[in-house]
Formats: structure tokens, C-alpha cells, sequence
């Protein structure tokens, strides 16, 4: 069994997606090659990812829907 992205887009965005699926006993694990640190002139924002183990799928799911609902 493997990660499966579950969510891109901002960083605001994928911490309240991650709160909301860690209250629901999830792993999740988040990525971000946000850049801006090394380079402070360059103002692109990169999108976090979240990734869940494709076991905890089913159970996330209907977590992931309310959370695209709300948005």
C-alpha cells in the first residue's frame, strides 16, 4: 500500500484539510517545494500537497468532500 495525493492547492487550504482529517484519526502528510526562502525576489508560491495512505482512503473520503463543499 501506497500514498495517494489527496489535496493541492495553498498552503492555508491543505492545513485546515489536514486539522480536519488528522481529528479523524488520518496519517496525513504534507509536501511543500516552496522556494521562496532561497530566492526572495522570485514571489511564485508553489502548491502544498497532501498526501494518505491509500488504505485510509474510504475513511477520508467523506472528510475530503465536506472540506471541497466548504471552499
Amino acid at each position: 500500500m501506497g500514498l495517494i495525493k489527496i489535496f493541492s492547492g495553498k498552503e492555508i487550504l491543505a492545513i485546515t484539510l489536514k486539522e480536519q482529517l488528522e481529528e479523524a484519526t488520518i496519517t496525513v502528510v504534507i509536501r511543500s517545494n516552496n522556494q521562496a526562502n532561497v530566492l526572495p525576489s522570485i514571489q511564485t508560491e508553489k502548491a502544498v500537497e497532501l498526501f494518505i495512505q491509500e488504505v485510509d482512503f474510504g475513511k477520508a473520503s467523506p472528510v475530503i468532500e465536506e472540506f471541497r463543499l466548504s471552499i
